[in-house]
Parts: structure tokens; sequence; C-alpha cells
């Protein structure tokens, strides 16, 4: 018996081929070229990078038009307008009136100093001025009495000048009639002529005394001026013993105790003149040449901005910093306190319209000619020059241009690359 095989069941099917392989092949080709044109740049920019770094290490800032402002920070210390510190003025022992922190007048008598050796030479020297008085004044009772006695002397000469000359006028009609002799003739010629010359000699010698005596008068009077200037000098530093306020305010510390002796010269004590506050400023050498009196100020108090005015600047400096002053424009503003400290901002310079980037570490990196302008993710060195800086900002004078990005940020990390790669 023949068994059949399932021959006669088959199917002969025609073979289809699979089009998915093309498929997945062309998508691959596809995600390829698009991973290609993306990643181009990157690679590009890394093969021809010298150096990357991480762009969260970095601040960059935009450069833009506006005006540019050049200004200084600094703090400054309230201190009194009229503050006048009391000498002694001379040695002694002192006696207060008031206490520190006591209101004071102008005038007001503040303290005494009791110094015996200073008012005993003002009583010596008014009895010296007296003295002196009472000479000029015998002096002048001496010059009458001189004058008296050379008026005498000329009126006796002039008597005498009368008797000559009318004895001469009986001699000449005796002569003429010849009742006396040539000899008694020629003597009372010789009689006259010696009375007028001791009449001449008389009026000169009175005027030669009364210029004596006008001379040694004005000594005198020179003496006793002199004399009275000492006396009111010396009167002027006993009246100073009696220390009176030179302002109206407060008395600020004493110096001394109560009753201690103090030597001339040595400070006593301070009023400090609440009416009229002015800011003491420090300002760093570096800003030393570019300032002038007169600059604008801005001072910040309790969120408020008040108007000042730079009014000194000291010509020398100290601890690498210059010292000023800064008064307030209007009125101080209410609530200042001595030796409060408060912002002060200080306007060196004003430009419309400048080319400026935000300040950063990069001036110091490169000395302020030198900036990484960064596009599409690689920061190209560029050669920049700077102008004026202020505390946030600094001038762009040629290299860049508005809508820049650059690196302001300190660029030493660099090594002088001429360009980085800036990764995310």
């Amino acid at each position: 018996m023949k068994i059949q095989d399932t021959s006669g069941q088959d199917v002969v099917l025609t073979s289809t081929r699979s089009k998915k392989p093309y498929f997945i092949a062309i998508t691959i080709t596809v995600i390829a070229v698009i991973l290609y044109l993306v990643a181009a740049p990157s690679l590009s920019n890394w093969s021809n990078s010298d150096h990357s770094v991480s762009k969260q290490r970095l601040r960059l800032a935009t450069v833009e038009r506006g005006d540019f402002v050049r200004d200084l920070s600094v703090q400054g210390r309230v201190v009194a307008s009229v503050s006048p510190r009391l000498y002694s003025p001379a040695q002694g022992t002192i006696t207060f009136e008031i206490d520190a922190g006591d209101t004071v007048t102008i005038g007001q008598v503040l303290a005494y100093i009791d110094s015996p050796e200073l008012t005993n030479q003002l009583k010596q020297e008014e009895s010296s001025l007296q003295r002196s008085q009472m000479e000029l004044d015998r002096e002048k009772i001496q010059a009458k009495k001189q004058a008296l006695e050379n008026q005498k002397a000329v009126d006796l000469a002039l008597v005498a000048l009368t008797a000559a000359d009318r004895e001469k006028r009986r001699a000449d009609k005796a002569y003429q009639s010849h009742s006396i002799s040539q000899i008694d003739f020629e003597k009372a010629q010789d009689d006259l002529e010696n009375a007028k010359l001791v009449h001449q000699h008389a009026v000169k010698d009175a005027n030669l005394n009364q210029e004596s005596l006008t001379f040694e008068i004005q000594t005198k009077e020179l003496q006793v001026e002199r004399q009275n200037l000492l006396v009111q000098e010396l009167t002027r530093k006993v009246d100073e013993l009696t220390m009176r306020s030179p302002v109206n305010g407060i008395v600020g510390n004493l110096a001394v105790q109560q009753k201690n002796q103090v030597t001339r010269n040595q400070p006593i004590l301070s009023v400090v003149d609440l009416s009229e506050f002015e800011l003491e400023v420090d300002i760093p050498e570096s800003y030393a040449d570019d300032l002038a009196i007169g600059m604008t100020a801005e001072v910040s108090l309790n969120g408020e901005t008040h108007t000042a005015r730079l009014v000194t600047i000291s010509p020398e400096i100290e601890n690498n910093q210059v010292s000023g002053r800064v008064r307030f424009a209007a009125n101080h503003p209410s609530g200042l306190r001595q030796n409060q400290r408060l912002t002060t901002r200080i306007l060196m310079e004003n430009k419309a319209d400048v080319l400026m980037v935000q300040r950063g570490q990069f001036l110091d990196s490169g000395s302020g000619r030198i900036a990484y302008l960064v596009k599409d993710g690689l920061a190209v060195k560029t050669a920049i020059s700077t102008g004026a800086r202020s505390l946030s900002n600094v001038e762009i004078v040629a290299g860049l241009s508005a809508g820049d990005t650059i690196i302001v940020s300190g660029t030493d990390q660099f090594n002088g690359a001429e360009q980085v790669l800036i990764t995310n």
C-alpha cells in the first residue's frame, strides 16, 4: 500500500522583498546630516580654539551707547563746619562754668582761669603807665616855665634895644650940636649894635629852646603811648582769662578737669556749632588729579539723595588718601549727628552719547587694551581702547561697537589665548 505525502497540499508562494530596511537607512542618514550641520560649527570652534571654559565661570556684558557719568563713591564723616577749640591763654587754675554737652550761646562765659602772674604784671604795667603820664605832665610844666623864661629874655633884650636906640637918637642930635664928643657918639652907636645882637640871639635861643622842649614832650608822649599799648595788650590777655563761647552750639568734651592747673596754649574745650554741617571724605590718591573744587556730589541719607559740592581738597596725601570737605548745597538735612557715616558720590565728569560697557576685572587683566568679544560661543581676543572710567562703566573709544558682547570678568585664566571656546 502506497502512502501519499503532503506535497499535494503545498502551495508555492511568490516572495516579496521588505522595504523596511530602506526606510531605516534613510532615517539614519537624515539624522546624521542634521547632527553634522548642528555640530559642525561647534566642532569647528573646538578645533580652532586654544582654550575652553565654562559659561558659568564667566560674566558677560553688552556694549551700549548712552550718557556716561564718571563718579566716585566714598564714605563721608559728618563734622561741624564750625567747631572752634578753645586754648588756655596763660598758665593758671581753671574753673568751669558749664559741663560737657551743655547748650551755650555766643558770648556766654564758659570758664575762668586764675593767673596771678598775669594779673600782677598788668598792675605793674598800669603803674608804669601812670608814672610815664606824670613825667609827661611834669615835662609840659617845665616846658611852659622854660618858654616863659625865654620870653622874658626876649622882652628884656627888646627893652634894652629900645633904650639903646633912644640913646643913639639923642647922641645924634647932641653930636650935631657939638654937645658931646666923638667918642661918646661912637659909644652910643656901639651900644645900639650890641642891643640889636642881644635881641637877635635872645629870639633865636627862645626858638631853639622851644623846639627842644617840643621834642622832649613828643618823646615823653611816645613813651606814654608805648606803655599804654602794653597795658592794653595785658588787659586783653587778662580779659581772655574769662573764656567765652565764640558761637551758638553745644559744649564738646572737656580736655581738663575742674580746678586743674593748665599751661599756656593747652587745649581746654571745643564748642560745636550745630547749625552747619559738612562731610569729611577720604579719597584714594589715584583720583586726586581728577578732583576739582566745586564738583557736584550726592549724599545718601535715609533713602534720600541730597545735593552737595566739594569745597576743599587737601594738598597733601596721607596713608594713600586725600582728604576733602563736602558741603550741602542747600540747608543740611535734619537728623545729622557728629561723626555719622554717609555714602557720598562725587560726580567728576558727564559725557553724552558715549559708547560704554559695564566695568569689570577684564580692565586689570588686559590693562584696558584687550577684550574678548563673544560670538557664536567663541570668545575672540580683540584690541580695544578705553577712556574714562566710573564705578560701574568704562568708556570704549575704539575696538568695539554697540551691541557687542564681551567678557567683563577676569581673563587671566585664558593665558593670552587668541580664541576661547565657551561651553555650557
